[in-house]
């Protein structure tokens, strides 16, 4: 299998066992060795006590992200630690977009960037994932 028939069957299997991804309504949009691109529309339920969106869900949405780009190579891969800094708050009907991107690869460790933005391309927040990897377990059974 190619690295990017790899990758697409990774995201359908993984995707069939989020349930938090399922319940929040986040979806792959693509994805690619070491990059995924996932999608999420703040609902009314995602709303803190000031109207905007939960920075956990914000967050959440990042993670995923970040789990989908380090697990495309179907080698199983757990995060290690994150930070995240919100920049701007989602709103109520807001489209945010996580692109998660491979910024370094070496051994069992990675090291993942992502950018969260709106409909309108304004910057919600950025994370960076640090992963682990391992060694000999696949994420998903291969494909048949």
């Amino acid at each position: 299998m190619n690295p990017q028939a790899t990758a697409d069957h990774v995201a359908v299997a993984m995707m069939r066992e989020d349930r938090a991804c399922q319940a929040l309504g986040i979806a792959v949009a693509s994805i690619a060795p070491g990059r995924a691109v996932m999608t999420m529309t703040v609902r009314p339920d995602m709303l803190n006590g000031f109207g905007i969106c939960h920075g956990g869900l914000i967050a959440t949405l990042a993670d995923s992200a970040f789990a989908y780009a380090c697990n495309a190579y179907n080698e199983l891969t757990v995060a290690s630690g994150l930070s995240v800094d919100f920049l701007a708050p989602g709103r109520e009907g807001d489209r945010l977009t996580a692109a998660a991107e491979e910024v370094s690869l070496a051994g069992r460790t990675g090291v993942y960037d992502v950018t969260v933005t709106n409909q309108r391309g304004e910057r919600i927040a950025v994370f960076r994932g640090r992963s682990y990897r391992m060694k000999g377990r696949p994420t998903v059974p291969p494909a048949v």
